[in-house]
């Protein structure tokens, strides 16, 4: 069981960059995408009312959940520092989730955020099972930044901080 006592953990400049994307996404009536909090348990609380120590109850299923122009969407944000990606970063749970989810007709996908080069890339959650596929078969636990077709590299858009909505179109024009 994982333990959460500090105040720094509660969020990240990678979550706070997409929860500005979605807000603003939100208030052009284009997507309505929510962040699925990751349920805890309260261990303390000082005299203000404040959680100082916590475990985490179950395992969370992605980051984001919400609908797309009437799809529904889910995806989960991932930072890289370097130019591999590690798949343990990733647990089976989520893997299933998102399978059940497209299975669904839902759209799922990973938001990777290559620091070092400052770029976002939109990966579908198709483009991820090889990945993931060949780590479960005993290969490479990761993959190389690479590996990855650029083509789904998120284009820089003047106001909107992640803007995913144009590889959503993408993913959707692939499908077809």
């Amino acid at each position: 069981m994982a333990t959460w006592k500090s105040r720094g953990l509660r969020g990240s400049l990678l979550e706070d960059m997409i929860n500005r994307t979605n807000e603003k996404y939100r208030e052009q009536k284009l997507a309505l995408i929510q962040k699925v909090p990751t349920p805890i348990t309260p261990m303390k609380i000082d005299s203000e009312s404040h959680i100082t120590l916590a475990y985490f109850d179950q395992k969370s299923t992605v980051d984001y959940i919400g609908v797309i122009q009437g799809l529904p969407v889910c995806f989960d944000a991932k930072e890289c520092a370097s130019m591999t990606f590690a798949l343990h970063n990733v647990h089976p749970h989520q893997v299933e989730f998102m399978r059940a989810f497209e299975q669904q007709q839902g759209i799922a996908f990973f938001l990777l955020y290559f620091s070092r080069e400052d770029q976002f890339y939109y990966l579908p959650f198709r483009h991820f099972l090889p990945f993931w596929e060949r780590a479960e078969a005993g290969g490479r636990k990761s993959f190389r930044y690479d590996e990855l077709d650029l083509t789904w590299i998120l284009p820089k858009k003047q106001g909107v901080m992640v803007p995913y909505l144009e590889m959503i179109n993408k993913d959707l024009t692939e499908r077809d």
